[in-house]
């Protein structure tokens, strides 16, 4: 391609994403000082690919090349920090993640959740993890614990009833 139809592909496709850009690089990366000169690295590499051909999907192109940046990084700094690459390969759901204040409330009510939950007397707590986190049916779970089902059934029910309880009192309402 020639450096004209590169500048204008990359006008048109790739500069409408550097808000997507910069929010995945300030979310796998620690050091803040850094993430504009990672922007331009992954511009730059996005550009020398371009020479030979435009991708498909941009969006994707852009958010891989970015991640394989970080990788690249972390491997040359020989730090590997789990939350920058937990969940890498989930890159295609990604795409469209949620914002900054979502993922907050969501891992403020997991943190609730896993409270309650180790508050639960342990034979329920294991059921429910069992059915709930594993996916189990009750029958595998009587089976695992061994137990009988409605044994199962009743460390259910008594978990979801507690679960309830304490998540709706820690919010002032009623079940």
């Amino acid at each position: 391609m020639s450096p004209g139809e590169v500048a204008a592909w990359f006008v048109r496709e790739v500069l409408p994403l550097e808000g997507i850009l910069m929010q995945y690089l300030q979310q796998n990366w620690r050091n803040k000082s850094e993430i504009t000169d990672l922007r331009q690295e992954v511009y730059v590499r996005i550009c020398e690919a371009a020479r030979e051909r435009f991708p498909e999907h941009t969006k994707r192109f852009v958010l891989t090349t970015a991640r394989n940046l970080l990788i690249n990084r972390m491997r040359h700094e020989n730090v590997v920090p789990i939350e920058a690459v937990a969940d890498l390969d989930a890159l295609g759901m990604a795409l469209d993640a949620p914002g900054p204040d979502q993922v907050a409330i969501a891992r403020d009510e997991l943190r609730r959740l896993q409270v309650a939950l180790d508050t639960l007397p342990p034979r329920c707590r294991e059921a429910m993890i069992l059915a709930h986190v594993e996916g189990l049916s009750g029958q595998e779970i009587a089976s695992r614990m061994n137990i009988s089902q409605a044994t199962v059934s009743e460390h259910l029910a008594t978990a979801i009833r507690a679960l309830t309880n304490q998540l709706f009192a820690e919010r002032g309402r009623k079940p």
